[in-house]
């Protein structure tokens, strides 16, 4: 009986590798699943799992960083970023990652040393360009960053994404005139989401078009929002009036 015992509390090889084959298949579908609905914390602990077993694995760095950030754990997200770049210094995406770990940490020199980095690393996509470009309008540097937005946007032409950061950029440094015909050709692009129209509804208010504000803000906001938008949107408007 002893033996039968041993045999049976000794897992094989064989057994071992079908076992973890099992808890990485179900950690990935929770992640992904849990990522569908932007439940990134819980994301955040399945592909730690993952990148537990394939420490290597830029893939799952990458998405454990990404998750973690998302779910506002900024410094194990960094950390996460930092050890993989450690081991793997010629990664341009965990790179770009860092970048934006450290923007989402308000580290903002670090963020643009490591996002120029980034964007060297990787001259043909634009997402770094565009993390760069957000990190210098945070230090207030509107002209270099609208210069980086328009190298992104050569990249990634009407892309609504830029085009509505770069519309914001404008706005910051008081050109209010491009920001709303940069913002009004984001909202045209057909991924434009309902931030980028609700941006465009604020820069209407500010150059004194409370009509216009209020139109946008009906295609996205709920009625009572509306009302509430709109006494703002006209008292903005009324202010650019009273100039």
């Amino acid at each position: 009986m002893v033996p039968i015992l041993a045999l049976m509390g000794c897992a094989l090889p064989d057994q071992r590798q079908a076992s973890g084959t099992v808890v990485e298949s179900t950690a990935l579908s929770a992640a992904m699943s849990a990522e569908a609905v932007s439940d990134f914390r819980s994301a955040a602990s399945n592909w730690d799992i993952l990148y537990r077993q394939h420490p290597d694995d830029p893939a799952f760095a990458l998405k454990l960083a990404r998750a973690l950030r998302y779910s506002g754990q900024v410094q194990p997200s960094i950390d996460t970023a930092a050890s993989f770049l450690d081991r793997h210094p010629a990664n341009p995406a965990l790179l770009a990652e860092l970048g934006k770990d450290y923007l989402a940490g308000d580290r903002l020199g670090l963020a643009v040393r490591v996002l120029r980095q980034a964007a060297e690393a990787a001259p043909g996509d634009w997402e770094p360009l565009s993390a760069l470009a957000v990190a210098l309008d945070y230090q207030h540097a509107y002209g270099e960053a609208q210069q980086v937005y328009a190298r992104a946007l050569v990249l990634a032409p009407d892309n609504p994404v830029l085009l509505n950061n770069l519309g914001l950029s404008l706005a910051e440094a008081g050109d209010l005139k491009k920001a709303e015909a940069t913002l009004s050709k984001a909202v045209d692009q057909p991924k434009a989401t309902a931030q980028v129209r609700q941006n465009l509804a604020l820069i209407k208010a500010l150059a004194g078009d409370s009509a216009a504000a209020e139109r946008l803000a009906r295609q996205d906001l709920p009625p009572e929002a509306v009302r509430s938008n709109g006494v703002y949107y006209r008292s903005l408007a009324d202010g650019v009036k009273l100039r």
